[in-house]
């Protein structure tokens, strides 16, 4: 294959790692693997135009980008929107997407797998046409976000410390609205204190990642108006993996969600993949089965094909 290699200096792991090594060893990596590879290191600013100019050419096959959340979310949009498939390297904090494509969490080791693995098909959702890879989400998480991006944070330490406060302050703080949901036959007004719609429902895991991204299904989670210990009940679940067992989140499975605000407020937020966002009064998500093409290590899809069927083009 013919792949560029995009590497967000100002990623999380990336901030500590000699890049011009790292860079080196890529493409020596995926050389030897047989494939036509350049790196590229592009600061954080930078990186989204580099993938999009690079996606537009007709000679290459994927892109492989490394990053936090935000790079990947932002190279799926493209790999998707473009038809090339794309390889993840997770430099960031949490590798939402990698731990759900079942890529290891080392950036070194990353790079070995990629070259030597399989093209696979996987879901991607969007919402109002924006593609996201792991979650869309109004209310508690949103003001969260709100509260941590009002700290300032230069290390993936500091940002764990800056949501850990914010946490405290939701849970001080719970937002309620409304809101008019349709998602398969069921049409409902509900008032409530979180939305989260994920592409495929999440896994039993404390930080709320899909374990298969081949469902075909948005994973769709509301949760009753909370009161600061309702919150914590919450939070305690989520660390354990247990939201499922929560008394006030409801959960449904549909490919196609509806959402409508009836009294939005004019500074209203949402999230997506991470980033805060301005929240639209009207909201349609949808699930495109397939869609994406990722690079993963060989054998992946076989495994998956055990919980479901996949096809698999082996690079």
């Amino acid at each position: 294959m013919k792949l560029i290699g995009f590497f967000n200096r100002d990623g999380g792991t990336f901030r500590t790692t000699d890049m011009a090594a790292y860079e080196k060893r890529a493409e020596q990596v995926f050389r030897d693997a047989g494939h036509d590879f350049e790196a590229v290191v592009v600061e954080g600013r930078n990186i989204v135009s580099a993938m999009e100019r690079a996606a537009r050419r007709d000679d290459i096959d994927g892109i492989v980008a490394g990053g936090g959340d935000g790079t990947i979310s932002a190279a799926a949009a493209i790999a998707w929107k473009s038809g090339v498939a794309l390889g993840v390297i997770p430099a960031g904090t949490m590798n939402l997407f990698a731990r759900s494509l079942r890529l290891p969490l080392d950036i070194w080791q990353t790079l070995s797998v990629l070259a030597t693995g399989a093209v696979d098909n996987v879901d991607i959702g969007s919402a109002n046409g924006r593609a996201f890879v792991h979650q869309f989400s109004a209310g508690l998480h949103a003001r969260m976000v709100r509260y941590r991006n009002g700290y300032t944070y230069r290390s993936r330490i500091g940002k764990m410390s800056a949501s850990t406060r914010a946490a405290f302050g939701v849970i001080a703080n719970p937002p309620e609205f409304d809101v008019d949901f349709e998602a398969g036959d069921i049409r409902e007004r509900r008032h409530v204190s979180a939305i989260s719609v994920s592409n495929n429902p999440f896994g039993a895991n404390a930080l709320l990642y899909a374990d298969s991204l081949r469902s075909g299904e948005l994973g769709f989670y509301t949760a009753k108006p909370l009161r600061p210990l309702g919150v914590a009940r919450l939070a305690i679940d989520m660390l354990r993996g247990r939201v499922r067992e929560n008394a006030d989140v409801m959960v449904m499975h549909a490919p196609e969600v509806h959402l409508h605000f009836p009294k939005l407020r004019q500074l209203a937020n949402c999230v997506m993949d991470g980033e805060l966002l301005p929240l639209e009064r009207d909201v349609t998500l949808k699930v495109h089965a397939g869609e994406l093409k990722v690079m993963v290590r060989e054998g992946t899809a076989a495994s998956v094909a055990r919980e479901g069927a996949v096809d698999s083009v082996a690079i």
